[in-house]
């Protein structure tokens, strides 16, 4: 004979989700920890602020490295997963682009210090570039040709040079707050559009 839960749930079933919200609630507080104190932060402050024990980070995370890498692959996923979302609610494919775009800038704010970690010689960190450039590439990709099929921009922009374009106006952010990336990427993504004639 077997026993449910209140909810009529098992409860590995109960602990798996759980287990996944906890996850969520590590990953989510270490991105917003990330941005202000970089990859170096203490784990004691990103277990505070998920509302989650120590032993609950290490136990899905058990090195830094490990936490590192699932911050930003997660937030990669989210951004490559907006894409098609935005494309589909947009006015337009060029707002789509737009908002991606946005969303993108404050993926890459939330980099602080892992360019320092990029460096190093561990595997994760070094796969963790490629990974980055095989899911958004495509993503952008496809946002700047609905774009161009939409007449909202000229053609002849490829998705890698308006993604290193965007991340090199983004550098320097951290360091001068009267610097605003957001307001030069704005320039930058009206340059794209297409003439509009008379």
């Amino acid at each position: 004979m077997t026993i449910d839960s209140p909810a009529g749930k098992s409860p590995s079933r109960g602990k798996r989700a759980d287990a996944q919200r906890n996850r969520e609630a590590v990953l989510a507080a270490a991105a917003e920890v990330f941005v202000t104190s970089g990859v170096d932060a203490p784990i004691r402050r990103i277990a505070a602020e998920a509302g989650v024990g120590m032993a609950t980070i290490y136990r899905h995370f058990p090195t830094r490295a490990d936490l590192v890498t699932a911050v930003y692959r997660h937030q990669i996923e989210a951004c490559a997963a907006a894409g098609p979302d935005l494309l589909e609610a947009a006015d337009t494919p060029f707002d789509a682009l737009r908002e991606w775009i946005d969303l993108f800038v404050a993926f890459l704010v939330t980099k602080h210090g892992l360019a320092d970690a990029l460096q190093s010689d561990d595997d994760r960190f070094a796969a963790l570039h490629d990974y980055f450039l095989d899911r958004l590439l495509p993503v952008c990709a496809r946002l700047l040709d609905a774009a161009v099929e939409a007449g909202d921009i000229r053609p002849g922009t490829e998705a890698y040079e308006l993604m290193r374009g965007v991340g090199n106006l983004c550098i320097g952010h951290g360091n001068d707050p009267r610097y605003d990336p957001r307001r030069l990427i704005a320039l930058l993504l009206q340059g794209l559009r297409t003439p509009r004639t008379a």
